[in-house]
C-alpha cells in the first residue's frame, strides 16, 4: 500500500488526477468516478488520491463547492473486490488496521474540506460508494439508484469509515441499524422517502440538477458557506447551551467578511447581492 506518485497540487485547475476524473469550472470541482466496466470501484490508490484531493481543497479558494459522481450510469460499486478485498484476507492485524485508518481518512477529509459536497447518485451506490455518498453533504439520487452498506455482507461488521456514526443522523438510528445489520439494498424512492437523498431526478437529469445546486451554493458566501458546514460537523458533540455560545462566536466572524457588508449595500439598494467569497 505505497503512496501514489502523484501529489495533489493547487490550483485544482491544473492538477490532473490518475485515478479519477476531474473538471473545475465556475467554481464548481466535479469529480468523476470513473471505471465504468467495474461499476467504478474504489482501489488502495483512489482511496489515497481522493483524500489527498479533499485535503487540498481547503488550499484552494476558486473552488467554492465539490459535485461527486460517477461514470456510466452507476455511482461506485464500493472497494474492488479483486484489488483490495484479495490482498486483505492475506494481511496482518497491522497492515489492516493501516488500511482501515487509510480508508476512514477518506472520510475525514471529506468532512474537514471547507467547501459543500454535493453528490450525484444513479445506479449501484455500494460499501465504500454508500460511505462516501453519506459522506457528501447533500445527495442527489434517481428512482433506479441502489443505496447498499454491505460489509455485513461479506462478514464484516457495519461499523466502517464512520457509518455508525454519521448515517443515524441523516436517516435516524432505527433506519441505520436495519441498513447496517442486513446490507439490504435501498431503492431510490425509499432512499428519499428516509432521507438519504435530499431529492430525486430523473436519470437524464442526475448530472445536471446537482450541478444547478452546486452552482446555486459557489454563488453563495464562501466563507459563509465553509462555517455552516463546520458548526454542522461540531455541534453534534456540543449541548444546546454550547452550540449557541458556538454559533455566536462563529456568526461574528462571518458578520467581519465583506460579503456580509456587500449583502447589506444591496439590500440597501434593492438589488440582489453578489458574493465574491472573502
Amino acid at each position: 500500500m505505497s503512496r501514489p506518485a502523484n501529489p495533489v497540487t493547487v490550483p485544482l485547475t491544473d492538477y490532473s488526477p490518475k485515478h479519477f476524473l476531474l473538471a473545475v469550472m465556475d467554481g464548481v470541482a466535479t469529480v468523476t468516478l470513473n471505471r465504468p466496466e467495474r461499476k467504478n470501484p474504489l482501489t488502495f490508490e483512489s482511496y489515497r488520491e481522493l483524500t489527498d484531493f479533499f485535503r487540498a481543497c481547503a488550499f484552494d479558494d476558486a473552488v467554492k463547492v465539490v459535485v461527486m459522481t460517477g461514470s456510466g450510469g452507476n455511482f461506485s460499486s464500493g472497494g474492488d473486490v479483486f484489488e483490495i478485498i484479495g490482498p486483505l484476507v492475506k494481511m496482518d492485524t497491522k497492515g489492516l488496521t493501516a488500511f482501515t485508518r487509510m480508508t476512514g481518512d477518506l472520510v475525514k477529509a471529506m468532512r474537514a474540506c471547507p467547501q459543500p459536497i454535493v453528490a450525484a447518485v444513479e445506479g449501484i451506490c455500494a460499501g465504500a460508494g454508500a460511505i462516501v455518498a453519506m459522506a457528501s453533504d447533500i445527495r442527489i439520487g434517481t428512482a433506479n439508484a441502489k443505496v447498499a452498506f454491505l460489509f455485513n455482507r461479506v462478514g464484516l461488521g457495519g461499523c466502517d469509515m464512520g457509518a455508525c456514526a454519521i448515517l443515524p443522523r441523516i436517516i435516524g438510528q432505527g433506519r441505520a441499524a436495519e441498513l447496517l445489520f442486513t446490507g439490504r439494498s435501498l431503492a431510490g424512492e425509499d432512499a428519499e422517502r428516509w432521507g438519504f437523498f435530499n431529492r430525486l431526478a430523473a436519470p437524464a437529469n442526475v448530472h445536471a440538477q446537482p450541478h444547478t445546486q452546486a452552482a446555486e451554493l459557489a454563488a453563495g458566501p464562501t466563507f459563509g458557506n465553509a462555517m455552516t458546514k463546520r458548526m454542522l460537523e461540531m455541534e453534534w458533540a456540543m449541548s444546546v447551551e454550547t452550540a449557541i455560545e458556538a454559533e455566536a462566536v462563529a456568526q461574528a466572524l462571518c458578520m467581519e467578511t465583506e460579503d456580509f457588508a456587500r449583502a447589506f449595500r444591496a439590500f440597501a439598494d434593492k438589488r440582489k447581492p453578489v458574493f465574491e467569497g472573502n
